[in-house]
C-alpha cells in the first residue's frame, strides 16, 4: 500500500513537472551529460543506496528507481521537494550536475533477468 502511494506520489510530480514545462517539439528535454562513475560514488555517499539499495532495485524503504528512472526533469524534481520519507536533497547539498551524474549511474543498471531464464522457476 505504502509502495502504491509512493508510486502515485511521483506520478504526480513527475506530471507536474513536465505540465510546468513551455511547450516544445514534443520530444522531452534529454538529461544533462552525466558520469556513472561519479554518478555510483555521489549514490553511495548521500546515502541513497540505505532505501533504493545500491542497484537501484528498491527495498523496504524505497521504490525501484533504476534502470528506467523518470524522465531526469521529473526525477529531479522529486529529488528536490519529495514526498513522504525521503529527506530533500537540495541544490546545496546535491548540485544539478551531482543529479545528473546520478541520473546516469541509475541508467546504467542491468535490466532484471527474465523469470524464464532461471531454470528453478521453469519446472
Amino acid at each position: 500500500m505504502r509502495r502504491a502511494i509512493f508510486a502515485a506520489a511521483i506520478a504526480v510530480v513527475a506530471a507536474g513537472a513536465v505540465q510546468a514545462q513551455p511547450p516544445s517539439s514534443g520530444q522531452p528535454a534529454a538529461a544533462p551529460a552525466g558520469d556513472a562513475d561519479r554518478g555510483k560514488t555521489l549514490f553511495t555517499r548521500n546515502g541513497c543506496y540505505q532505501c533504493h539499495n545500491y542497484e537501484g532495485q528498491g527495498g523496504a524503504a524505497g521504490p525501484r528507481i533504476a534502470p528506467n528512472p523518470l524522465p531526469f526533469r521529473g526525477f529531479a524534481a522529486y529529488v528536490r521537494a519529495p514526498r513522504g520519507d525521503m529527506p530533500p536533497y537540495t541544490v546545496k547539498v546535491m548540485a544539478e550536475q551531482d543529479l545528473a551524474d546520478v541520473y546516469a549511474y541509475l541508467r546504467t543498471r542491468a535490466r532484471p533477468r527474465d523469470v524464464s531464464t532461471n531454470p528453478l522457476l521453469s519446472r
